[in-house]
């Protein structure tokens, strides 16, 4: 599952979680992955929580624009991990490993927000995780996720990044285009998985 998290700061632990999106990704019988769908929330900063204000100029998100039709985290976090785990459950797996861009980031703010919202039954492997950062620095040798992506050769919007669910596919697409060159290469084959 690729996810990309947009939050009112670096820390897990205080800083509000905004956005939060995932991609679900597929493969097909030649082990070439692509994406087979995405959900967004917006979501309600949790009581306390700090946002700083360099981080709201970064990403351009206004927490209290009532148009961005924000639920709360344990709303927002039910959500997101319904489909997670019917894909859990479709593939037979029993956790989803994260993929992102800076994927501790990521992680380290859902893990918070699941403690925070006491959320039973994380369906996400609670330290393991995909970095799309690392992989592109070594395929393309660009760790920025609009410069990787240009390399690789997928169109890249600076006007619509920093948006949780725009980053999320474009996450997505960087990593599929990773793992099936990998495939191109000799990747893995049916005895191996």
């Amino acid at each position: 599952m690729v996810v990309d998290v947009e939050s009112g700061g670096f820390n897990a632990q205080t800083d509000a979680l905004l956005e939060i999106a995932i991609v679900i990704l597929g493969m097909d019988d030649k082990f070439k992955l692509s994406i087979k769908s995405s959900i967004n929330k917006n979501i309600i900063p949790f009581i306390g929580s700090m946002i700083e204000p360099s981080s709201l100029e970064f990403t351009g998100i206004d927490p209290h624009d009532a148009r961005r039709i924000a639920v709360d985290e344990v709303d927002a976090l039910r959500n997101i991990f319904l489909p997670i785990r019917r894909e859990i459950d479709r593939t037979k797996c029993t956790r989803a490993i994260l993929v992102g861009h800076n994927a501790h980031f990521d992680l380290a703010f859902i893990n918070a927000a699941i403690n925070r919202t006491k959320i039973k039954r994380n369906p996400f492997h609670p330290f393991s995780c995909f970095d799309t950062s690392s992989l592109a620095g070594l395929a393309y040798g660009q760790t920025v996720l609009a410069r990787a992506c240009r390399v690789a050769g997928i169109g890249f919007s600076d006007k619509d990044a920093h948006s949780a669910l725009y980053d999320a596919i474009k996450t997505a697409e960087l990593f599929c285009e990773i793992v099936n060159l990998w495939q191109d290469f000799g990747g893995w084959n049916e005895k191996m998985l």
